[in-house]
């Protein structure tokens, strides 16, 4: 068993902010879930800084350029209106800070799904997506500076799969880099 004095040794002052940042950071993201899925689209602005870049790429067309929280919610909520389910799950999430913890930004890959029912055939359908997101440090919350969406596939009875984005715009390092 470690004593105090070796614990201490072992876990920096940058190891226990990073902790502490990446509890922040995925505090950030299910609030974000559980706005989607409450429909509470007001409360995205809270989430965002207001100049915050958001590109979605659905794999059909030019991608959607939209700034912050707002503008954000006002899309997703006439997205999925004829939805009578939608929920929004995060899969998983690797968060990174490329520039030490002192820099109070991040970066992020993560992967999510839709579970959805159209409100007026009854069909089921499924899409999975994945982020590629900037972060920052805004007083003492955590904020989305910056995302980037690629549709992954989507189901409706055929899985339409698409492949890894090349260049998603944002580099989130890999583990161990």
């Amino acid at each position: 068993m470690m004593s105090g004095a070796s614990v201490s040794r072992v876990i920096d002052d940058d190891m226990l902010a990073e902790a502490v940042y990446d509890t922040g950071i995925r505090r950030l993201q299910h609030a974000y879930a559980d706005v989607v899925n409450r429909r509470a689209w007001s409360e995205l602005e809270t989430l965002f800084l207001p100049d915050a870049e958001v590109v979605i790429d659905r794999r059909a067309g030019e991608p959607l350029q939209l700034v912050g929280g707002a503008e954000v919610g006002s899309f997703i909520g006439s997205a999925i209106a004829h939805f009578s389910f939608f929920e929004f799950v995060i899969l998983n999430a690797h968060i990174a800070f490329p520039d030490g913890v002192a820099a109070k930004s991040a970066v992020c890959r993560l992967f999510m799904c839709e579970l959805r029912q159209d409100a007026a055939t009854g069909a089921f359908t499924t899409a999975f997506g994945l982020y590629h997101d900037r972060y920052a440090l805004d007083g003492t919350r955590w904020r989305f500076a910056e995302r980037r969406y690629h549709s992954l596939a989507r189901h409706g009875g055929v899985l339409d799969v698409f492949p890894l984005p090349d260049a998603p715009g944002i580099d989130v390092p890999g583990v161990g880099s």
